[in-house]
């Protein structure tokens, strides 16, 4: 077995490092926080918007996903697609420096999700083509850890820098948050350059010859749903994954907007989220090791425990601030913990899902089974923040809101216990 990693796995590994500025900035730090103060007025609290908004662009992502795998399947396609969804995330990223009101803001974030999401199905597709089975658990775990290095490095610290200096030089409060905006798109493209050039599909099917592309990918979509089905061991997998991710996608989109409405400072969050990045480097690299000695299996049974702790946490912090148990000061030192928590297993729950499922499909149809890899993700991600809202809203208590999620965590973990040995 090769040890050294080879420039295409190099490549495909810096598109985790190239679009992670995105999860960073624009899902889970600086502009949550600002569209939740911006759509505070509008009716509802910020946090509900932005759970309205998510789950929305998630549903389209998720319906088209299966069929989006399908096409990627056929030779000379993958890259192709890959370019759509890629210039649609960054095209809307820009658009979204530019824009005012918080509808326009919830929508050049949703459809810059799309791009993003859309480009990551993709992308995670590739898997096969750039390297082994054996090496697998090894590239993605490096894909997450360089991942968050990269959006924890320049650009989030220049944000960091930003939105510091604006306040004490009296900028306007959106002035940073554009710049931020912007800068993210930039590097999201240049980044994506040696993954542009020396990644390349090494399995895939020829088209059809009756050239209706999109006939023959719905066909062959359902051909691989029932392929699943009649899996027990993928099947259990997926459905696992489905709830766990649901939760993993609903901390990263949720924290720093539940934290903004119970008035956690802004700068302290932002830091805190850089902690969460930089753990999350050595973290994931250690956890696909772990997988490699103890069984993959076991590290996705590990993290998803910790995660349900993380949630009770959670609940802890903001229940205790509504209820006038603790002040502040307190909560901001519980999200500084959960920060830590969360940077041991994000990472690795979702690298070793990735190569743990990579290793049991056929690599010419790769494409398909990310299909609905990525369309039970997308769908948990649309359950998540929804299931967030629908509690505040009928509650009016975030920390009931996030306290649900934990449920999410234990279906999976139920999920992931019935099967029992390991692949």
């Amino acid at each position: 077995m090769r040890e050294k990693v080879t420039r295409e796995e190099r490549s495909w590994i810096l598109y985790d490092w190239a679009n992670s500025v995105y999860a960073t900035i624009m899902m889970a730090a600086v502009f949550p926080i600002y569209f939740s103060s911006v759509a505070g007025g509008a009716g509802q609290s910020g946090d509900y918007w932005w759970g309205i908004g998510t789950s929305a662009g998630m549903i389209i992502v998720a319906l088209l996903a299966p069929i989006i795998g399908a096409l990627s399947d056929f030779i000379g396609y993958r890259k192709r697609l890959f370019l759509v969804f890629f210039g649609l995330g960054i095209v809307f990223t820009l658009a979204s420096a530019f824009f005012g009101g918080w509808q326009l803001l919830l929508l050049g974030y949703a459809v810059s999700h799309i791009g993003f999401t859309g480009a990551n199905l993709v992308y995670d597709s590739f898997l096969p083509d750039v390297t082994t089975p054996e090496r697998m658990d090894r590239i993605s775990g490096y894909g997450f850890a360089f991942g968050y290095i990269g959006g924890s490095t320049i650009p989030f610290l220049v944000s960091i820098g930003l939105i510091t200096i604006g306040g004490e030089l009296g900028w306007d409060s959106s002035l940073p948050v554009k710049i931020s905006v912007a800068i993210t798109a930039v590097w999201w493209a240049l980044f994506t350059i040696p993954f542009l050039k020396n990644v390349h599909q090494r399995h895939g099917i020829e088209k059809p010859q009756s050239g209706n592309l999109i006939k023959e990918a719905f066909s062959q979509a359902v051909g691989t749903a029932k392929k699943i089905v009649k899996d027990r061991r993928l099947l259990l997998f997926i459905l696992a994954y489905f709830f766990y991710i649901d939760g993993v996608g609903t901390v990263i989109s949720m924290s720093t907007a539940y934290g903004e409405t119970l008035g956690l400072d802004t700068t302290k969050m932002i830091l805190a989220l850089l902690v969460t990045q930089l753990v999350a480097f050595p973290c994931s690299i250690l956890f696909s090791r772990l997988a490699k000695s103890i069984g993959s299996l076991n590290m996705l049974r590990i993290a998803v425990s910790i995660y349900v702790v993380i949630c009770a946490v959670g609940f802890i912090m903001g229940f205790g601030l509504e209820e006038g148990y603790f002040g502040i000061g307190t909560a901001t030192v519980l999200f500084w913990i959960l920060a830590v928590m969360v940077g041991t297993v994000q990472g690795g729950i979702q690298a070793t899902s990735r190569s743990y499922f990579a290793k049991m499909i056929p690599p010419e149809n790769s494409g398909e089974y990310f299909g609905f890899f990525d369309i039970f993700g997308k769908f948990a991600s649309v359950l998540g923040p929804f299931l967030y809202a629908m509690i505040k809203g009928a509650t009016g208590r975030s920390s009931f809101a996030i306290l649900s999620i934990a449920a999410l965590f234990i279906a999976g973990l139920l999920t992931l216990g019935v099967r029992r040995t390991e692949s």
